[in-house]
């Protein structure tokens, strides 16, 4: 988010930690958001599941198809849509939203945000490369 206020936000970092670089025994996952200060986010956990082939998923603005498992997750979101910013699942992944700078124009119609496309290593969406529908774990 560029601006020239000097309160304005303008990065998103992650950090990790591993041992033995870690003062304790564990890996330490952070991250910090470039999102306004007055904006709710929500820490909220969505079970693990199995769900019926064929069944969809509404994301922010589109809905997609929804793979058959899906594992537990712990995540920190902007109250408001459905992806979010950080979280870690019931295996221990941690994954952080970053932004991507780009000079490429925005696409018409709606589409999957980059806080949505964070959510898939929990195994809730599925992604096209190519050809070819992948689950995402």
């Amino acid at each position: 988010m560029a601006s020239s206020s000097p309160d304005a936000p303008c990065s998103c970092d992650c950090f990790v930690s591993v041992p033995p670089a870690s003062a304790i025994p564990a890996v330490i996952f952070a991250k910090n958001s470039d999102r306004p200060r007055d904006e709710v986010q929500e820490v909220v956990f969505v079970p693990a599941g199995t769900h019926t082939p064929g069944s969809r998923l509404q994301c922010t603005y589109i809905e997609v198809e929804q793979v058959p498992k899906t594992h537990a997750v712990i995540l920190s979101r902007p109250s408001w849509l459905w992806g979010a910013e950080m979280g870690a699942n019931e295996h221990g992944v941690c994954i952080g939203n970053e932004a991507v700078w780009t000079k490429e124009p925005v696409g018409e119609g709606e589409a999957l945000l980059g806080m949505d496309l964070l959510r898939p290593f929990h195994g809730t969406l599925r992604t096209q490369l190519g050809n070819h529908w992948h689950n995402c774990v």
